[in-house]
Order: C-alpha cells, then sequence, then structure tokens
C-alpha cells in the first residue's frame, strides 16, 4: 500500500464509550492512557521471557527419568497368527457372499 492509498479520516471513535446508568460493562475512550504493566520496562527481552517460562514450569509436575526406555522383558512379547482375532472371518462364515 502506497501512501497515496492510506485511509483518510478521524482515528478516533468515542460513541461506543460507555455513558453513565447505560452499561454495566466499562468501556474507555480512545484517548484514555494504558496503564502500566511490568512490561513496560524491558518486558520484551530475552530476560523477561527467561522469567515468564521459569514462572510457567511446574516442576513438579515433571516425570523423573525411570520411566523412559520402560520396554516389556526380551522374549515376552509374541506375535499373533496369522488367523488369531479373525473369529467367522477364518472359517469363511463372515456373513458374505462367496459370489461377486
Amino acid at each position: 500500500m502506497s501512501s497515496t492509498e492510506v485511509p483518510t479520516g478521524n482515528t478516533m471513535d468515542n460513541s461506543y464509550q460507555s455513558r453513565t446508568g447505560q452499561s454495566e460493562i466499562r468501556v474507555v475512550k480512545d484517548e484514555a492512557p494504558i496503564e502500566s504493566t511490568e512490561y513496560d520496562n524491558g518486558g520484551d527481552s530475552d530476560q523477561q521471557l527467561e522469567r515468564d517460562d521459569n514462572e510457567a514450569i511446574d516442576r513438579d509436575n515433571i516425570i523423573s527419568e525411570r520411566t523412559r526406555g520402560a520396554a516389556k522383558q526380551p522374549g515376552t512379547y509374541a506375535e499373533p497368527g496369522d488367523e488369531e482375532g479373525l473369529g467367522d472371518a477364518a472359517d469363511g462364515m463372515d456373513g458374505t457372499s462367496s459370489v461377486r
């Protein structure tokens, strides 16, 4: 978009602001100052991101290494047979027609 295509007009629209006795939801004017936050000084920094990550991680939910690599003991796993679990289908009695 070039500078000649920039829309013109009033950028502030306070027609939606709350009026006394009209609404229980507080809506502020466009020109109202923004309240300060903890991120005003260096909030967009690697240090702040590191602090946020450390605060967000609940160390009690981290699983210890004892469950990693858990597997059945060698020789305890047996593959199923060719017809195991097929039921009536193995006997040709699954209800389908033999003629197509």
